[in-house]
């Protein structure tokens, strides 16, 4: 009965869709059905926070994500917070009560063995003359100073410093940093920059151009990335995070300190450059599975 009242009103007074309606018809009725299942006395009116409790752990039990888990409650919180307004019920079984943390997922990179063959390997095809030295240097510069893809299409000539091998990046909200670079991506720079010069003559403003000769779009950069990755790595996103992702990792696989790597990155706080840690042991686990014969 309120169930169905709860449903006409999100659907009449809310102008929810029918789909979220659903939803959430969806979600009361499969707590109601716990209810009956709990207790034949307990209904929607007369349970309290320890059955709600229950029902947690009772979703959590039979594999439900988190995500789901909360959004339940959220459903549960709109229905009692109806019932108050409608002057049935002055408590919410669910008021004070915290659902399970949702798990971020830990974040996707490519193999090292895989990112040399597909920055070494020069069978592997990344596009003719120009277009493709400059892709194959898109994908050093990401995968050799872990930048982010806004940051790379904003880079000008004049923030490649030869002299002291680095490159001067401009973050969110304008923050500047230094990245230094090596001398492999040195040699990369330098043969783009011939490759560029031959193609459109001497330019002075943004360092990645398209074939056009303006500054490199933002579709074309992730295009070129997914399709790059998606001929030596099968992980399911292929965008230019993933080769930042991928150089954080690297960077801490080979024993790079944290901060270092934070700073490298620019990220604010320590907690955000911390879920790399995370992968690199993810990582390890599945060698020790791998390898050790008792695993």
């Amino acid at each position: 009965m309120y169930i169905d009242q709860f449903a006409d009103y999100l659907r009449l007074e809310r102008n929810y869709s029918p789909r979220t309606v659903a939803s959430y018809h969806r979600d009361l009725v499969l707590f109601r059905d716990f209810l009956k299942e709990t207790d034949p006395e307990l209904n929607m009116l007369n349970a309290d926070r320890d059955v709600v409790r229950l029902w947690i752990v009772d979703m959590m039990d039979k594999g439900e994500k988190s995500t789901t888990v909360n959004r339940k409650l959220s459903t549960l919180r709109s229905f009692y917070r109806f019932l108050r307004i409608k002057g049935v019920t002055e408590q919410s079984p669910v008021q004070g009560i915290k659902g399970p943390k949702n798990k971020k997922p830990l974040p996707q990179f490519v193999k090292e063995a895989d990112m040399d063959k597909l920055l070494d390997d020069k069978d592997i095809d990344l596009g003719e003359g120009f277009t493709g030295v400059r892709n194959r240097t898109v994908i050093a510069v990401f995968y050799e100073t872990g930048m982010r893809m806004a940051e790379l299409i904003g880079l000008d000539d004049r923030d490649i410093d030869f002299g002291s091998h680095t490159i001067k990046v401009t973050g969110k909200r304008d923050k500047q940093r230094f990245i230094p670079f090596g001398n492999d991506l040195e040699r990369r720079l330098r043969e783009y920059l011939e490759a560029r010069t031959a193609e459109f003559g001497e330019t002075n403003g943004a360092f990645f151009l398209s074939p056009k000769g303006v500054r490199i779009p933002r579709h074309q950069v992730y295009l070129l990335v997914k399709d790059a990755l998606g001929k030596v790595s099968d992980v399911s996103k292929k965008s230019p995070h993933v080769l930042r992702h991928t150089f954080a990792t690297s960077m801490l696989n080979h024993d790079a300190e944290l901060g270092a790597v934070k700073e490298l990155l620019g990220h604010n706080s320590l907690q955000t450059t911390e879920i790399y840690v995370h992968t690199t042991f993810q990582e390890l686990k599945e060698i020790y599975k791998q390898a050790h014969p008792r695993a």
